[in-house]
Parts: structure tokens; sequence; C-alpha cells
């Protein structure tokens, strides 16, 4: 059964599955989106995610429809019944479409709030994220933290959290998060919070799943200590480990659909730990998919499960998987295999 937990410094009791929309606008139509929108609803998913920049690949062309949809949908339900997250696209990854180039200063997180207001049809956001450091990091598929790849003139993250403070005064935000987060970052945003008076970040969205664990080493005690909550995004890896092109190289899905998409699961050994886990799962009498979403919500510090999905039919068995439990035996037997060949998606 679906689990709820409370994010830590807020009233949001959020349910352990999120729907996320990424694929509405690109794979899904309007009217798809919201039969997905639905469906989750009735089955008790109370939380849905978005992005200003949604849906991918992003494109010029489709740049907001995810919200849009998401909006359309929303101004038939009880509002105060769903919990809508959203996300202000950060700087140095293209898209000059947005804003002419997004920005994480305080004019540009200001109006991309306002954007999203309008198309998501609400007067409010319930958890407004940044959607990655406006800074270097190592992120999507890289690695390493190099000093010499720094960015010039980036804003601080005292303006970042100023202006997201102006948006929670203003009654626009109710409550603000990051996404593809380092510990340095969740703690010097906490402590600025505390230094200055300004709203604590509940919530980071990191990419989670069976090959790719690098929230396990910093990220998981940091975020403890900091009472920081885990919203786990990429949970079945762009579908690697729904066991699809195990079965089939050239099936159906984004990895076949776009070119170059998804870096981080193009990498030499995920291949190899993507069979394991899938036969893993069959051994056990479960589908790859069970195996992965199960596992994912049995981790200590995972609040919600972030899943997405093309099909109805897909989406109903992502929601399933919340009634299974792993055995002792089974989650030592993941273990094992991620001792062999520890997340080689990082």
């Amino acid at each position: 059964m679906l689990q709820y937990r409370t994010l830590p410094g807020t009233d949001l009791n959020v349910s352990s599955l999120c729907l996320g929309t990424m694929t509405f606008g690109e794979q899904n139509t309007e009217t798809e989106a919201h039969a997905q929108l639905d469906r989750a609803i009735e089955c008790g998913i109370n939380f849905i995610d978005t992005a200003e920049m949604y849906p991918v690949p992003a494109k010029a062309g489709t740049q907001g429809l995810t919200e849009t949809y998401v909006g359309s949908w929303l101004k038939q339900q009880q509002r105060e019944k769903v919990i809508v997250a959203s996300k202000v696209s950060g700087p140095n990854r293209g898209m000059e479409w947005i804003r002419g180039g997004p920005q994480f200063s305080r004019e540009h997180i200001i109006a991309a709030c306002d954007a999203s207001l309008q198309r998501l049809n609400t007067d409010y956001i319930d958890l407004y994220q940044l959607h990655w450091p406006a800074r270097h990091v190592p992120m999507f598929g890289q690695t390493y933290y190099e000093p010499s790849q720094e960015y010039a003139n980036t804003p601080s993250l005292l303006e970042q959290l100023s202006a997201l403070n102006e948006l929670v005064q203003k009654g626009k935000v109710r409550y603000i998060g990051v996404s593809n987060e380092t510990p340095w970052g969740v703690m010097a945003l906490t402590r600025l919070a505390e230094q200055h008076h300004l709203p604590k970040i509940s919530t980071i969205q990191n990419v989670y799943n069976l090959i790719n664990r690098n929230f396990d080493h910093g990220l998981s005690e940091t975020c403890h200590r900091e009472q920081v909550s885990l919203l786990a995004y990429s949970p079945l890896a762009f579908g690697l480990l729904t066991g699809k092109y195990w079965q089939n190289p050239q099936a159906d899905g984004r990895m076949t659909r776009f070119a170059n998409f998804g870096q981080r699961y193009l990498k030499p050994q995920v291949n190899a730990a993507v069979a394991a886990f899938c036969e893993l799962a069959l051994q056990h009498q479960l589908s790859p998919t069970q195996l992965a979403l199960a596992w994912m919500q049995s981790r200590w510090f995972v609040a919600s499960t972030i899943i997405g999905a093309t099909l109805l039919t897909q989406l109903d068995e992502n929601i399933a998987s919340s009634s299974i439990t792993l055995s002792a035996e089974l989650l030592a037997e993941i273990e094992a295999i991620h001792r062999r060949s520890p997340s080689p998606a990082q």
C-alpha cells in the first residue's frame, strides 16, 4: 500500500509515490496526461512533480507544455487535495528560449514562478525547487568535480534563497527544495537559511536507483542530519530497469527515440548490472520493474519515489509496486550485485 510521509518542516503529507510528468507534451498528449493524473489520484497518489522546462528532451517548441497540461487538469480538481511541485531552470544548460537563457537571479526566479503559476492555473505552488545548481557540479552523467570548470558571474546562493523567500512571503510558494544538489550545496543553503532567517530547504530531488546510488555517499548523512527529504527521480533508469532494453535493445522508449539522451545510462558497465537485476527479479517471480521500485520504497531516506510512464499499463505496474515487500534475503542479493558493480550509471 502507498505510505504517506510529512516532508520535514512542512505540513505536506505526500504519498510514497509521486507522479512525474516530463513526458507530457512530448510522448503524451493532453488527453493521455489527464488520464494518467486521474489514475494516479484514484490510486492514492497526491503528489505531482513538474518543471518549467518540461517536457524532455527540452525544446523551444514544447517548453511549458507539461505545466500547461497539468494546469488544465488541476483547475478541475480540489486544489488543496493535490500537492504540486515544480522547478525553476538554472543556467549553463543552453535553453536560450527560456528567458534568453535562464539564470538564478532574483528577477529570473520570480519571473519563472509567475509563468509557472499561470500555466498551472493555480495561485500557489506547494514545493518550488531549483532544478540544478548554478555553479559547476558534476551531474547528468558527469563524475568528477573540476575547479577549472567553475562558471563566472554565478548568482550567489544567498541571492537565490532570498528570491525564494520573496515568493514564500507573497504566498506564491509554500515550501522550497533543490534538485541535482551536492552535500556542500545542502549544507551551504541550510546555514544561510539559519544565518539570515530565510526559508530552509525541505527536499532534494536527485537521481537514485539500483544502478546509480551516489546518494548513499555523503548526501544520505547530510540530508538525515539536516532534515532534508529525498524525492528520488529516475527510479527505473530511463526504462533500463524495466528490462525492456535487456530483452530488446531497440525497444521503443526515450533511450532509442532520442539520440544521446541519458548519457549516464550509456556507460560501459550498465548493461551487465541491468541484466543481473532483471535476472534476479525473474528468479523471485517479480518483474524487473517491481523489483526496482519496491527496492526504492524500502530505502529509509526516500520520502517519495517519482514514477513516470507513457502508458496507463506502465503506470499501473509502477503503482502496484507499493504493495510489494522485499524479503531480507532478496535485499541481500540486491546488495551483492551492487557490491560487484557499484553504481555503474553514476
